[in-house]
């Protein structure tokens, strides 16, 4: 990465076959739209798999599809009865898990040093990461709040939280660009 006069970063074009050794595990999301958000995010990023658990929205799904715009056909995608068990699988494979929640000591999740691979976990909208899959996570980060509502939706915290992944990921690949903070 470089920067013109006016300081704006110059990104590379992006390698088309490399892959973010993320796995995407969303926790009984209720709205197929949401799904369909985090499938064009992890698209983006070509992030390894998204792992979609209890009663969230697998494709095919019309609606997911409508927001996905093509992303659910792009993205490998498989489904597991619930998060736990998708988990227990996840580490067995040698995958360090992070749940994105808002509970007492969640770190923001850029503070929040990553191992790779990596699973990043996503929550129900009301109900959040299940209790039982929350105890199998290496680590618990978070959007910080400053407002009332202990809420952000899904997708776009899915969207932070696998663009830290990213930048944390391009940090250990060129280690020219010094540690991952």
């Amino acid at each position: 990465m470089t920067a013109d006069a006016d300081d704006r970063l110059i990104l590379p074009p992006p390698d088309r076959h490399a892959v973010l050794p993320v796995t995407v595990v969303l926790d009984r999301l209720r709205s197929a739209y949401n799904v369909g958000n985090v499938f064009r995010v992890a698209e983006a990023l070509q992030v390894e798999r998204i792992v979609t658990c209890g009663y969230t929205a697998t494709p095919p799904h019309p609606k997911l599809a409508r927001t996905a715009r093509g992303c659910d056909l792009l993205v490998p995608c498989e489904a597991s009865p619930d998060a736990a068990t998708a988990l227990a699988a996840l580490r067995a494979a040698g995958c360090w898990i992070c749940a994105l929640e808002t509970v007492p000591g969640a770190a923001p999740v850029w503070e929040v040093p990553m191992r790779f691979p990596a699973a990043l976990v996503f929550g129900n909208e009301a109900l959040g990461i299940a209790p039982e899959a929350l105890e199998l996570c290496d680590a618990v980060a978070c959007l910080p709040r400053l407002g009332i509502k202990n809420s952000i939706n899904v997708g776009n915290c899915a969207a932070v939280a696998l663009y830290e992944s990213w930048r944390q990921w391009q940090r250990r690949a060129d280690p020219g660009k010094g540690p991952a903070r």
